[in-house]
C-alpha cells in the first residue's frame, strides 16, 4: 500500500480511499460535511454503542429482566446498522442488504430483529427469545461474510458444510 494511503491516513492521497466498495457513494450524513476521517470515527462510535448496549441487555438477562434485555439488545442491534449510514447511506446499505447474494441473510435477520421482540414482549418466553437472537447473530454473522471475497465460502468449508 503506498503511504498517505491507509486505514490511519484516509485525507490523503487526493481523495482516493483504501480499496473497498464500502466508502462509494454519498453518506447519509453528507449534509454535515464529515471528513472521511470523521465519518469512520462515526461508524466506530455507533459500533461501539451498539455493542455496550447489547452487553448490557445481556448482563439484565441475567437478572431475569427479559424485556429490558430485548430492548437493549434489539437498539443495539440498530445503533450498530446506523453507523453504516457514516460510511456509505443509509438507501446504499438497503440496496446491498437486498441484492441477491445476501437477500436471505437479510430477510432472516430482520425478521429475527422482530422476533425477539415478539419471544420477549408478546409471548413472554426467555428461551425463544434467545432462540430469536442466537439466529439473528447467525444472519449477521452470514450477511456480514458476504462482503468479504470467499468468507462464506472458507466459513462454509471449516464448519463441513461445503
Amino acid at each position: 500500500m503506498a503511504p498517505g494511503k491507509g486505514w490511519f491516513n484516509l485525507e490523503a492521497g487526493g481523495g482516493v480511499v483504501p480499496d473497498t466498495s464500502f466508502f462509494e457513494g454519498d453518506s447519509a450524513f453528507k449534509f454535515l460535511n464529515l471528513s472521511r476521517t470523521t465519518r469512520l470515527y462515526g461508524f466506530v462510535g455507533c459500533l461501539i454503542a451498539g455493542f455496550v448496549l447489547s452487553l448490557l441487555g445481556t448482563v439484565v438477562l441475567v437478572f431475569g429482566m427479559l424485556l429490558l434485555f430485548s430492548v437493549l439488545y434489539i437498539l443495539g442491534t440498530i445503533i450498530s446498522l446506523v453507523g453504516t449510514g457514516f460510511l456509505i447511506g443509509f438507501f446504499k446499505q438497503v440496496k446491498l442488504m437486498f441484492k441477491p447474494v445476501r437477500i436471505v441473510a437479510s430477510i432472516v435477520f430482520l425478521a429475527s430483529i422482530g422476533l425477539v421482540f415478539v419471544g420477549a414482549f408478546v409471548l413472554k418466553n426467555g428461551i425463544l427469545c434467545l432462540i430469536f437472537v442466537f439466529v439473528e447473530f447467525l444472519a449477521y454473522t452470514w450477511y456480514t461474510l458476504s462482503y468479504i471475497p470467499y468468507a462464506r465460502a472458507a466459513v462454509s468449508k471449516a464448519v463441513g458444510l461445503g
